[in-house]
C-alpha cells in the first residue's frame, strides 16, 4: 500500500484572522486524494539565537522534526514592507541551523500568499524563492498563487470563497505532490 504524501503547511502570520491561515485552511480542503496537509503554527518560536543552537527550544525541535517527516512544504506568506514577515524568516532561520542541520534541504516547496492589496504578496514570494536557493529546496514555479484583495475573496469565517483562487491552489498542490513523489522515487 502506498503511503500518502505528507505536506507540511505553515503561515507566516500569527494573526488569528490571518488571510494566509485562511488560504492554508482552503489548501487542506483541496489536497489531492493521495496527500494530506499537516499544519504547524509558528506561534511560540522564540527569536533566533545562535547561542541556543546546541540546545534548541522545544518548539524549534518540534518544527524541525515536522519538516523532516514531511515529503513537501507549503508556505502561505503575507508581505510586510515589501518582503518576508519576520516571524517566517525567524522560523526558517531556526529550521535551517546549525549550518550542518538544515531541515529544509532537498524538500519540494510551494508558496502562496494573500493580502488586502493588488500585488498579493508577490515581492515576499520572490524573496522566499531567493532563500530557497541557499536552503537547497525545490520550489514549484507554477501556478503562482497571489491572492489579491483578500477581503473580497475570504468570508468573515475565514473561508476562501473565490473559485478561481481555489482552482489555482488545487493545481499548485497537484504540482507540489507530483514533485514530492518524483523526489521520493529518485531516492529509492
Amino acid at each position: 500500500m502506498t503511503k500518502n504524501t505528507i505536506i507540511l503547511g505553515f503561515a507566516g502570520s500569527l494573526r488569528k484572522g490571518s488571510y494566509n491561515k485562511s488560504i492554508l485552511k482552503a489548501a487542506a480542503e483541496l489536497t489531492p486524494k493521495d496527500c494530506e496537509i499537516e499544519t504547524f503554527d509558528l506561534d511560540g518560536i522564540p527569536p533566533y539565537n545562535a547561542d541556543l543552537e546546541s540546545e534548541m527550544p522545544a518548539k524549534v525541535r518540534e518544527f524541525k522534526a515536522k519538516i523532516r517527516s514531511a515529503d513537501a512544504i507549503l508556505i502561505a506568506t503575507p508581505e510586510y514592507n515589501y518582503s518576508i514577515p519576520g516571524v517566517l524568516k525567524n522560523a526558517m532561520d531556526w529550521a535551517s541551523r546549525p549550518y550542518t542541520d538544515n531541515s529544509f534541504e532537498g524538500k519540494p516547496v510551494a508558496i502562496m500568499g494573500a493580502s488586502g492589496g493588488m500585488l498579493g504578496t508577490a515581492r515576499a514570494q520572490y524573496h522566499l524563492r531567493q532563500t530557497f536557493v541557499y536552503l537547497d529546496m525545490h520550489p514549484i514555479n507554477r501556478p503562482e498563487v497571489f491572492v489579491t484583495f483578500a477581503k473580497e475573496k475570504i468570508d468573515e469565517n475565514g473561508n476562501l470563497k473565490d473559485e478561481k483562487t481555489r482552482e489555482l491552489i488545487k493545481k499548485l498542490l497537484e504540482n507540489l505532490a507530483a514533485s514530492a513523489r518524483k523526489i521520493k522515487n529518485q531516492g529509492t
